[in-house]
Formats: structure tokens, sequence, C-alpha cells
């Protein structure tokens, strides 16, 4: 018989892993705005993969990751976020307000412009249950956009925007990019 630690799951062969998952603002922070800096380039490296040739140029000696910082962290209209596994850093997200919609689209509330959960903790749980609190948090109109040639993100998402919002929202595919609009509400509205 197994015992397994309240507020923990089994993954098996002795492992478990905490569920307490949590986001914290980090724009008044310097350690976690240095953890987001440092851990930069793991996320572009990742990105790389899809063969776009973007990210390999924005890379390790980006002469523009200055700039790229000085906008997520003092920007009113971004909210950059570390995400926790108990106490320890295990990702970011970037949640942006748009001044203005695209011509002839609705306007949304917020826009997920970067979300990124390290490696060695992936298949967890935490990106879906860090998902689910920053929608908890910025309730309202939402559009998240990922690479139709990273299909393991655009799995994610739908996975994530069915069981969050019971599979109403909207999707479409436009010049290359996955579209996924919806509306975060209070738990009991949902």
């Amino acid at each position: 018989m197994r015992h397994v630690r309240s507020g923990s799951v089994f993954l098996g062969a002795r492992k478990t892993a905490s569920l307490l998952v949590s986001i914290r603002d980090c724009r008044h922070s310097k350690k976690d705005r240095q953890w987001i800096q440092d851990t930069y380039p793991e996320y572009l490296d990742s990105l790389a993969d899809l063969n776009t040739g973007l990210f390999s140029v924005l890379g390790a000696s980006n002469p523009h990751q200055d700039e790229i910082f000085a906008n997520w962290f003092s920007n009113d209209q971004s909210h950059p976020l570390v995400i926790l596994k108990g106490s320890d850093a295990v990702g970011f997200a970037l949640v942006t307000r748009p001044r203005v919609a695209p011509a002839g689209e609705a306007a949304v509330n917020y826009h997920m412009s970067e979300f990124f959960i390290r490696n060695p903790h992936r298949r967890l749980g935490i990106g879906r249950d860090a998902a689910k609190l920053i929608f908890d948090r910025f309730r309202g109109d939402w559009e998240i956009v990922e690479y139709q040639r990273n299909p393991h993100a655009v799995a994610f998402w739908r996975r994530v925007l069915t069981a969050y919002c019971a599979g109403r929202f909207t999707e479409r595919t436009k010049n290359g990019e996955v579209h996924q609009r919806f509306a975060s509400r209070p738990a009991a509205a949902r």
C-alpha cells in the first residue's frame, strides 16, 4: 500500500508532486525579474524548434532583450507573472492588455502574450492550474495565440480552455497562428 501526502499527487515509482501552484506579480521584485531574465533563453530555445526562423535570432546575445524586459516590467499594460510550485519558480507568464483591437476584430481585455513552464515541471498539471489562476485573476474577454507549428501548445490550450470554460471558446486559424477567444468569469458563473 502506498501513502501519498495530502496536497500531493502520486506519479508512480516513489515520485510525488506538490499540487500547490500559485502565481505572483513580479514587477516589483528584483529577484523574480532576474529569474525570468535568466530563464528567458531556455524559453527561446524551446521555441527555436518551431523552425520559424524568428526565435533563433532572438537568442542568447540579443541586443534588444533589455528593451523587451524594460517593457515587460514598466508598461502599465503588462502583467509579468512568475508561476510557482510550492515556493519554487517553475515558469512565467506575460498577460497584456491590448490598447487597440486589430481592424475588424472585437476588442479583448487580455492577451496571453507569453506562457512558459520549464521542462522538468511539464505534464504535472502546473501549467493548467496556473492558467486557471491567471484567468480567474484577470476576468474578462481573452485571446490566446499559438503558432500552428507548435502542436503541443495548441493541444495544451485546447485542453485548458475546454475544461476552464466548458468548451465555450472560439478558435480560428489565421496566418499560421491559432487564435482562441473566450471570457473568464467567476467560478459560480462558469
